[in-house]
């Protein structure tokens, strides 16, 4: 049965083109981007138990791995790829700025839909989004030197360290607590709503791709050939760099697909405010784009991969008839 978990990745093109060639409906909705990013985490906090983070905290080598990866990879792609396409100056920072932020809450949404490692990646998103609170600013500083002269003295950007860490505790550490409560206390709601948590999930993310595409439409339709292949190329190297050298390194299947994940989205809503903040329009355009299209290429990934999953589980109940 197509389902619209199994539609996703083909929703995700069609809301976008919709969204785009018609954007005035959905203007009015960016202010319900982060309730709707807090409904998600909720519906993932009621799939989870308090055991899954102490399992996680027992064996932190993917977290670390997820962090090392996060930080000394996609800052160092995005540099390279500006080089390769000699990228304008402030084209150029714009996608530094989105390679040195630290893993987005897509990550955990996309995380769920692959039949990934959700708690494995709200603590990923977590503890990324502390150290970048510290490493943003110095990697914007470190690659962004040779294209303009602003980053090139010590604290150049004033990140609010306290906004920050509150906006992470509303959207991913509340809500998220709040479900992992109800799963423990009220077994039964949880019991009665999970079938539909994966729909919930879907339809969420669908109208925040839609909001998305529709404030950045007048970007989005300006941008050069050469942006948008150094875009898709610095999600998609993430991607499959954090899942083969999480492979290499040892890590189960779902521990890979959710390193992966996490490296491969950035919190671009971040780039694009320290964009829009410090320098230029212009400079956000990188983030906007990653904005829309990391949710495209993870919507394709995740129904991907809870396609062979499924698969699997099929070929093994069969094995066991036999």
């Amino acid at each position: 049965m197509l389902t619209a978990e199994r539609a996703f990745p083909f929703l995700a093109v069609i809301v976008s083109l919709l969204a785009w060639q018609s954007p005035e409906p959905l203007l009015g909705l960016t202010g319900a981007i982060v309730p709707l990013l807090t409904i998600i985490m909720f519906s993932m906090g009621l799939t989870l138990r308090f055991s899954d983070f102490r399992r996680i905290w027992q064996k932190p080598q993917p977290v670390a791995l997820g962090i090392i990866l996060q930080f000394g990879l996609m800052p160092l792609i995005a540099w390279g790829l500006a080089l390769l396409f000699a990228l304008p100056a402030e084209v150029a920072v714009g996608l530094i700025i989105v390679g040195a932020c630290a893993g987005g809450t897509a990550s955990n949404v996309m995380t769920f839909l692959a039949k990934g490692d959700v708690a494995l990646s709200v603590t990923m998103t977590t503890a990324s989004t502390l150290w970048g609170v510290f490493l943003t600013p110095f990697l914007i500083a470190f690659y962004g030197r040779g294209y303009t002269e602003e980053l090139t003295h010590s604290g150049i950007i004033d990140i609010d360290t306290v906004g920050m860490l509150l906006m992470i505790a509303k959207v991913v550490v509340l809500p998220v607590g709040a479900g992992i409560l109800v799963n423990r206390w009220l077994p039964a709601i949880q019991k009665s709503v999970s079938q539909y948590l994966p729909a919930l999930a879907t339809g969420a993310i669908l109208l925040i791709i839609a909001v998305i595409v529709a404030s950045n439409a007048d970007e989005l339709a300006v941008l050069s050939h050469s942006l948008i292949l150094a875009v898709v190329l610095h999600n998609l190297i993430g991607l499959l760099a954090g899942y083969g050298i999480a492979r290499w390194n040892g890590n189960t299947e779902v521990e890979a697909r959710t390193i992966a994940l996490e490296v491969g989205m950035q919190n671009s809503g971040l780039g694009v405010a320290l964009a829009n903040s410090f320098f230029s329009p212009l400079t956000a355009l990188p983030g906007a784009l990653f904005s829309v299209w990391q949710n495209i290429a993870g919507a394709v990934l995740a129904a991907f991969w809870k396609w062979r999953t499924e698969r699997q589980i099929r070929r093994a109940l069969s094995k066991d008839d036999n």
